[in-house]
């Protein structure tokens, strides 16, 4: 698939990605929107990799050269960028990320005007194409310029909006020295104070990696938590380019990613009542119930933040939450902020009479297999047409991504089994109502995944 990916551009620095494939990427881009020799403007941002400052300077270079103006917003989240692209009224955006990959790798998530990503299946492709057909020593189409601008006060600003807190709050906050440190500019000077692990950018993450979908990472803020007993309302961990977030509850246990998303959708809808709230497909039944139960619409997503972020536009949606920890508010573009997220649950808690792990425990009612990986050496998608024959005349089979089964009405379970959409292998989810049942459907779908 080369560093051309489902959801953004992305590859190891050096190996597969060079700098002068951001300058045939950026000129592509540019003229794969429209924008070359027109005045465009496009803001571009970046994390805190040792690559990053290079490639920054080869994607503004072939904007220039396409004549559109570079809005350069420095050192920044992704939900920062996502900010800047409509607040500054530009014509697309640029985050030179590698999100939660290793310090060895980078790349770019590119969007459009108001934040509207692209993907490969809306843009990137036809990109890959064009940058394939550009001579790196093609004269310019015009000539841009490269101005600097903050808009950290702006996001902060917009952030704490959201806050709606009933007393001070103290947390606990990981950024593994990555762009959290940026994102937490909107966490300052209010009712919400955090005391910081790995609070130094340093783009050879020296301590773990920035990724709090693995447990592992957690480690050092539920030490930290642990240590001070009662100190903290709750913890938080952020990604590379923290547009994801992981929480712990003031135990310092890990709170389920679609728990979140539960909460948060039941709280908004307190404001907003009847509005639509997305969960992805993989999430807990919970998610529906407790949207339903809190007079809201539940709506099923697929996976990836561009399919998302689409459905939450066609269907007006106040909010979305990822398996993977990316929350998405209608806010803030229609796209992911930590910090909102962060405020969301400092809302919730603040309002409690009990701590967040009650509030949590009523959610722990079924039983999850967590995402099972399996390496195949029959094509996927035959694995997937099996698994949707073998269900077909017992339960409700669906292909919104991939292949689901619902029989939760029936005997109590769901599952859904997708495509990796960069390797060959088949993803397994599977909730039950009770263990047993779990346990069952999860080896009978297993055994068909591996026949």
């Amino acid at each position: 698939m080369g560093i051309y990916k489902a959801y953004d551009i992305r590859g190891v620095y050096g190996v597969e990605l060079f700098d002068r494939d951001f300058y045939r990427i950026a000129r592509a881009y540019s003229r794969f929107l429209g924008l070359s020799g027109r005045g465009a403007k496009v803001v571009v941002a970046r994390d805190c990799r040792k690559s990053s400052d290079a490639l920054f300077t080869a994607f503004a270079q072939g904007l220039v050269d396409e004549g559109v103006d570079v809005l350069d917003i420095g050192l920044a989240s992704t939900p920062m960028s996502y900010f800047a692209n409509a607040y500054l009224g530009a014509d697309g955006s640029v985050m030179i990320t590698a999100s939660h990959n290793t310090k060895e790798w980078n790349g770019c998530k590119l969007c459009r005007a108001q934040a509207v990503p692209i993907s490969g299946a809306t843009g990137i492709k036809d990109i890959e194409r064009i940058a394939g057909e550009i001579n790196l020593h093609e004269p310019p189409v015009g000539r841009g310029s490269v101005s600097t601008v903050d808009v950290a006060a702006a996001y902060a600003e917009h952030v704490k909006t959201f806050a709606r807190m009933k007393k001070p709050l103290h947390i606990a906050v990981d950024f593994a020295n990555g762009m959290g440190i940026a994102e937490s500019v909107a966490l300052k000077g209010g009712d919400l104070s955090f005391d910081a692990l790995y609070g130094e950018y340093d783009g050879d993450f020296p301590n773990h990696d920035a990724n709090p979908l693995h447990v592992e990472t957690l480690k050092d803020l539920q030490s930290l938590m642990r240590a001070n007993a009662g100190k903290y309302a709750f913890g938080v961990a952020y990604d590379g380019d923290a547009d994801r977030a992981g929480f712990l509850d003031e135990k310092g246990d890990v709170i389920p990613m679609d728990f979140v998303t539960a909460l948060i959708s039941k709280d908004l809808l307190a404001q907003t009542p009847g509005a639509v709230c997305f969960y992805d497909l993989r999430s807990s039944r919970v998610c529906e119930e407790t949207i339903m139960a809190a007079g809201g619409k539940p709506m099923m997503s697929r996976v990836g933040h561009s399919f998302i972020k689409d459905q939450m536009r066609q269907n007006d949606a106040i909010f979305a939450g990822e398996l993977s920890g990316h929350y998405y508010f209608k806010a803030n573009s229609t796209a992911e902020s930590s910090a909102m997220a962060t405020y969301a649950l400092a809302n919730i808690v603040s309002a409690s009479e009990v701590p967040l792990s009650e509030l949590v425990a009523p959610l722990r009612k079924y039983f999850q297999s967590g995402e099972i990986n399996t390496v195949t050496t029959t094509p996927p998608a035959e694995v997937l047409e099996r698994i949707g024959k073998t269900y077909a005349d017992k339960a409700k089979v669906f292909s919104l991504d991939g292949t689901s089964v619902d029989a939760w009405e029936s005997e109590g379970w769901w599952a859904n089994v997708r495509m990796s959409n960069t390797e060959p292998l088949v993803r397994l989810n599977l909730e039950g109502k009770t263990k047993e049942t779990m346990e069952a459907k999860r080896d009978e779908i297993l055994a068909l995944i591996r026949a």
